[in-house]
Formats: C-alpha cells, sequence, structure tokens
C-alpha cells in the first residue's frame, strides 16, 4: 500500500485497524496556531489598539532567527526592543515539551557540528557552553549507536542503504559520493549560504534534483530511495520538487568529517531555552502581530491591544505573511512550504526491536514517514524502562496546499492510527506500549527549496533591507536549517545597531 493510497483510508476505517483488546492511548493535537494565521488570511478584522509604546527595535517571531537577533542586540548592550511571538511559547521549530519521564523536541531535534564558516554558530555555542577552546562538549554530542534503517526484515547502522547492495548500487553510491566531494571542494555549497553561493552553479537551481540524477545515470532504486529521505529529511519535499542545488547543497555543505550531531532530549528546545534565559525579559508571547505600516519617524506594529512605534523591524517570522501584515510588501511567489506532522509518544515500556540496541534516530526503508528519535537516548542512566519517542512525517507527495487541507481535515484518532500503522509494521506491539501520542501540526512547517528559488531576484531582494524593515527568516536562505536562522538573526540586528550608532 502506497502513501496515497494510505491516506486515502476514511478515519473510521483506519481506527478499524485496531483491536478491540488494545489498552486505550490518550492524547490531542498540541500547539496548534493555524486558527490564528488564518486571520491574516482571512483580512480579518482586529480591534484598533488601546495603547502606545515607544521602543527601538520590534522583533516580529520568535523562532531561532528572532532569539537569534535578540541576542545580538543584548549581546552589544541594546535591550530597547521587543519579541512578539504569537504562541504561547517561542521557540518555533525548536519548541520543546516535557512530561514525568523527560523533555523531547516538537521538532528540530539537533545541529550538525558546524563548519569554521558558520561563525555565528560558533560563537553561540562558545556562550551556551558547548564549544571551549575549540573542542566540543562531549556531553552535547550524539552518543553512539547513532542512526539505524530497517529494511529486507533486519537492522543495520546508519540510514545509507549498506546491505543487499547489488554491484550497480554500490558502484552508484561511490560515484554520487566522488560528485558530492568535487561539489564540496568548490566552496560554492557552504553554511551560510550566502558565503559560499555563486552564479557559476545557478544552473542547478533550474532543474529539480531527480532530474540532475538521472542525467549522473542514476537508476539504483535503492539509492534512489535515499535521495528521496534526503529531500524529505531536511525540506520536506521529494527529490522530484526539490532543486538539484539544494540537494547537492544537502550533501556537499557540510565538513567531510563531522563528528556530530549536537543534540539534546529536547532537541533544539535546549538552545530556546537557552535563548530565553538571556532575552526572555524582552519577549512578549501570545502577541500576533497583525499590521505593520511605514510611520513618519520609523514603524508602527499593531499587536493585540498595542501599537508599537518603533525605528525598524526585524520581520523574523515566515516571509510568505510579510504581505498579510506589512502594507508595503507584494505577495511573495518564490516561497513554496511544506506541511509535517511531528508526534511524541510516551512509551511505558521499550517495545521489541528485533534485538537492535537501541539508538537515537530511527528509519524504516519505504515508509511515508521518517521515522523517529529517542528523547532519553542522551541519557547517563544506567537502565531505561520508559521514553518518548519523537515521530516525524513530512506530507511530502503531492500539492502541499491539499496536504495541508489533509492535515487539518483528519482527526486525532486518524493520525494517531497511522502513526501505529507505520510503527507497527517493525515494532509489532507497539500498541501495548504506548499510553499517549500528542501530535502537533504544521502547515507551513518549512520553506521548500524548488526549482528556480535559491537563486530567484525575489528572494536575493529579501535578503536586502526594505526600508526600515528586514527580513530574517531562514526561508531568506530557501532552505530552513539552524544555522540559516541564525545567521540572518544576527545579521539583521547587526545592521540595524550599525544605523542605529550612525545616527548617533
Amino acid at each position: 500500500m502506497n502513501r496515497r493510497q494510505f491516506l486515502g483510508l476514511s478515519s473510521a476505517a483506519l481506527v478499524g485497524l485496531s483491536h478491540k483488546s488494545d489498552r486505550p492511548i490518550a492524547g490531542s493535537f498540541v500547539n496548534d496556531s493555524f486558527q490564528a494565521g488564518h486571520l491574516l488570511r482571512d483580512h480579518a478584522s482586529f480591534p484598533a489598539p488601546k495603547r502606545i509604546e515607544k521602543v527601538g527595535v520590534v522583533i516580529v517571531g520568535g523562532g531561532i532567527a528572532g532569539l537569534s537577533a535578540a541576542w545580538r542586540l543584548r549581546k552589544r548592550g541594546f535591550t530597547d526592543f521587543v519579541l512578539l511571538e504569537m504562541n504561547e511559547t517561542a521557540g518555533g521549530n525548536a519548541r520543546w515539551g516535557e512530561n514525568e519521564i523527560t523533555a523531547y523536541p516538537w521538532a528540530a531535534h539537533y545541529v550538525p557540528v558546524p563548519g569554521p564558516k558558520a561563525i555565528y554558530v560558533r560563537e553561540l555555542f562558545e556562550d551556551l557552553g558547548v564549544l571551549k577552546d575549540g573542542q566540543w562538549n562531549e556531553r552535547y554530542l550524539c552518543f553512539s549507536p547513532q542512526e539505524r534503517l530497517f529494511l529486507y526484515g533486519r537492522w543495520q547502522e546508519g540510514i545509507e542503504p549498506a546491505i543487499g547492495l547489488k554491484p550497480k548500487d554500490r558502484e552508484q553510491f561511490q560515484r554520487l559520493e566522488d560528485l558530492f566531494t568535487k561539489y564540496r571542494s568548490s566552496g560554492e555549497f557552504t553554511i551560510p549560504l550566502e558565503i559560499g553561493r555563486s552564479d557559476r552553479v545557478a544552473d542547478l537551481d533550474r532543474i529539480p534534483f531527480s532530474e540532475w540524477l538521472r542525467q549522473q545515470n542514476i537508476d539504483s532504486p535503492l539509492v534512489n530511495w535515499y535521495m528521496n529521505y534526503a529531500c524529505r529529511d531536511d525540506y520536506g519535499a521529494l527529490a522530484k520538487d526539490t532543486s538539484a542545488w539544494a540537494g547537492i547543497h544537502y550533501f556537499s555543505s557540510r565538513e567531510a568529517e563531522e563528528k556530530g550531531p549536537l543534540t539534546w532530549p529536547e532537541g533544539n528546545g535546549w538552545i530556546t531555552r537557552r535563548l530565553l534565559e538571556r532575552v526572555g525579559e524582552n519577549v512578549r508571547t501570545n502577541q500576533m502581530a497583525h499590521r505593520i505600516t511605514p510611520s513618519p519617524r520609523g514603524m508602527t506594529v499593531e499587536a493585540g491591544d498595542t501599537q508599537f512605534q518603533s525605528e525598524f523591524v526585524i520581520f523574523a517570522a515566515p516571509t510568505f505573511l510579510a504581505p498579510y501584515l506589512v502594507e508595503t510588501v507584494a505577495p511573495v511567489r518564490d516561497f513554496v512550504y511544506s506541511p509535517w506532522l511531528t508526534a511524541n509518544l510516551t512509551l511505558d515500556r521499550l517495545p521489541d526491536a528485533r534485538g537492535a540496541e537501541p539508538t537515537w534516530d530511527t528509519v524504516f526503508l519505504d515508509s511515508p514517514s521518517l521515522g523517529y528519535v529517542d528523547a532519553t537516548h542522551q541519557s547517563i542512566r544506567s537502565h531505561i524502562d520508559k521514553t518518548v519517542w519523537t515521530f516525524y512525517w513530512a506530507l511530502a507527495e503531492g500539492d502541499p496546499a491539499q496536504n495541508r487541507r489533509l492535515l487539518l481535515e483528519k482527526d486525532w484518532a486518524y493520525w494517531k492510527e497511522a502513526i501505529l500503522h507505520d510503527l507497527e509494521r517493525v515494532h509489532s506491539d507497539i500498541r501495548k506500549c504506548v499510553s499517549r501520542i500528542d501530535i502537533m501540526r504544521m502547515g507551513h512547517a518549512m520553506v521548500r527549496p524548488v526549482p528556480g528559488s535559491i537563486f530567484s531576484a525575489e528572494r536575493q531582494r529579501l535578503t536586502r533591507r526594505q526600508g526600515r524593515i528586514l527580513f530574517a527568516n531562514s526561508d531568506v536562505s530557501g532552505i530552513s536549517i539552524f544555522e540559516e536562522a541564525q545567521y540572518h538573526g544576527v545579521k539583521s540586528a547587526e545592521e540595524i545597531l550599525q544605523l542605529i550608532e550612525g545616527k548617533k
């Protein structure tokens, strides 16, 4: 049964897959914010502000980009700013949860060890005690074993298929590795993107990654599965819907021998926590900006019952929202977003793993999902009998808008059964182990680097200041990864500080 057939099942039919004797499983949808977002989409009317607050800078959006801008401002001694976050908690894709067993991520769960060009990320990790005197704190490097893949009825270490390969499979894997090494050495596939991006390879952005693979005579099903897995993992898209430049970037942008990743029980929520310790007094949660307009002396931002009057705005929310808030911003064309759901499963006991040692990240060959990570993998306890698994599902196949509707139309029971049905193909006793499944739906979870988007004139224009607004979300890069969000947040803060300093 393929994904389309599976998702085509009615909720009633899918719920019927469970057995009458199954233990009851509690849970709900959590962190739903689409209702508020749809008010902007539908151009709803908002009450007139009741008070005015003057502030130097307003940051719109409390994900990693917004929190990084706030971190840089405060580190430079500038405190005359507010950060507006529409949700109850800041963090965006780096939010976290916690129960009696462990803390756990709600989305982003690791950061690859940053290379020497990611200077802002390395500076942040020095501040947080993750990097000291050029050495990474071993406590935050992912423990072994890190990854496993279930294929052909057995486990293997690592996610790239390594068992059951035919000579043709091995040859094609090696040939791609050689090509990716060549691109890596060119210096044109860097993180952050702006440092190494060159028009010399812009042609790669004009074709799908799947077409580039065909041009390299890659026809191995296992190799193509792995290429699709990579695109779903970082972009929420299939290779046919991903720019070839972005597909190559996935494999060619990191250091060849990096010993990471860096991870924590709550994933990148650990970073959010540390940032909030430093900038939390400037953060206003449950404050959704709904109107941003130029004023004679700067900008006005309306949020809730307050009109903020500021000199500058850092727009760190997803860029597609800007035309709904900012009068001077035209609708964007080159920004496509992938819908995701994530779920946290509370396990009262560990399921049968067919003899395999538990790992941090677990993936199943040919699953529509991306598998799960174990929140207790970094624990130093000698015995673990309960845990939390964070399950990831990028709705990559088909039209993103239709998948967004599917995501919202199906109820919690439907998605609970879809998740369990995927897991029990490998863990046959999973239903006897799980006591709770909480699900988070993200209709616009991450920007999708469709062909032509990375080098688009629109995207490059938005990397530059637009009057008194600076765009800082990771989608300005075209790739939704931690380093890009942090880079644009810090870069925007630095530019504003220079402008303010120049007036003195």
